[in-house]
């Protein structure tokens, strides 16, 4: 057991606090138990609190078991999809459970934390290719939207395997460069190919392979490969084309530079009005926020932050702000609610305009360790 500094990611308004919490001469602040009832105890405990977590060895003591971490999970998932998605590519069979194992590690990430599991779509993306890490991302997102419209178990499942694999039928297609007239086809072609790769692979779980066929279909017709339209597109499907679409917007990739979160989800709605299910398009937004979590911004009283928790509603979010005003790091950092007119958001700012190098770990505690 060893000692720490409390952080925002330990404690939330509302909620009961986990540990008794010291202040630095060893006084106690708060017991066990006590509910924090309102924004400034939170601050004021971040300020001035210590812990004993026994997620810390100490000198004499056993080490205990760590809280689990949903970053952690979702970099577990990437690095172990990258082997059987080759794999896949290559020919071999009997790699259901390989993905099933992999699933089941999404879908713990989202339960133990959607915020962090969805910031790590911005956050996490040098733990692994692209092309590996785009499909976790896609997974997640999807999850998340399926969560919140309360999609069946076993259809959501069915949805995050497709996620892990919808694109395995270009995976040996290079990422970086001009493609050729034949690689060009391979892209086209790739949901029938990875479909047909699946099923010489051993699954047979009709849904999943309908969701790799169909995800880059659209509602009017015009997606690829069968034109399908509508209600010929399984509603898993439809959520997992506009997950593809969000994440490869806010990714940086040899080709493209990241879109800006709320931009990107600009897009999808703009394209809702013609090729994408509107519905199931204000359900993405809803949930990601018109803010997606983790997104950096710039307050209207000067403060640069993260966006951290979700708020009241879609637009106006929890702000965790670490430079001040005057472009000073904030210490301890401080939540701002949105809602508030001048701690509303001004600007959207990328990583670079922001000048934050974030570890999660910071913002968001124990659920994001790496």
């Amino acid at each position: 057991m060893g000692i720490r500094r409390l952080t925002y990611g330990d404690i939330r308004e509302g909620e009961t606090v986990a540990w008794d919490v010291y202040g630095e001469n060893g006084s106690l602040l708060v017991r066990k138990g006590h509910r924090i009832s309102n924004e400034a105890q939170v601050e004021s405990l971040v300020a001035r609190g210590f812990i004993e977590d026994l997620s810390m060895p100490s000198e004499h003591a056993p080490k205990a078991a760590e809280p689990i971490s949903a970053l952690r999970l979702l970099t577990q998932a990437t690095g172990h999809l990258a082997p059987v998605l080759q794999g896949i590519a290559s020919g071999a069979t009997n790699v259901r459970p390989l993905l099933e194992d992999i699933a089941s590690l999404i879908i713990k990430a989202v339960e133990v934390s959607d915020e962090v599991a969805a910031a790590s779509v911005l956050h996490n993306q040098r733990s692994g290719p692209y092309r590996v890490r785009h499909c976790v991302d896609t997974a997640v997102v999807a999850l998340i939207a399926a969560r919140a419209i309360k999609r069946s178990e076993e259809e959501t499942r069915s949805m995050v395997l497709a996620a892990l694999t919808m694109n395995v039928g270009m995976h040996n297609v290079p990422e970086q460069g001009d493609l050729s007239e034949a690689e060009q086809a391979v892209v086209r072609a790739h949901p029938n190919t990875g479909s047909a790769l699946l099923r010489q692979a051993g699954i047979d779980d009709e849904l999943w392979l309908l969701c790799v066929q169909a995800h880059h279909e659209n509602e009017d017709g015009s997606g690829y490969p069968a034109g399908l339209k509508g209600d010929e597109i399984p509603a898993p499907a439809k959520l997992l084309a506009l997950a593809d679409r969000y994440c490869a917007r806010v990714a940086d990739r040899a080709k493209r530079r990241a879109m800006l979160p709320n931009l990107a989800l600009r897009d999808i709605l703009l394209e809702a009005r013609q090729g994408l299910d509107a519905q199931m398009s204000a359900v993405l937004i809803r949930e990601l926020g018109v803010y997606p979590i983790g997104t950096f911004v710039r307050l209207q009283n000067g403060e640069i932050g993260v966006v951290w928790r979700r708020g009241s509603n879609s637009t106006t979010p929890r702000v965790l702000s670490m430079i001040g005003p005057r472009g000073a790091p904030l210490e301890p950092f401080l939540q701002r609610d949105t809602r508030v007119e001048m701690c509303s958001i001004r600007d959207v700012l990328s990583a670079e305009q922001a000048h934050i190098e974030l570890r999660m770990e910071t913002a968001w505690g124990r659920a994001a360790a790496p």
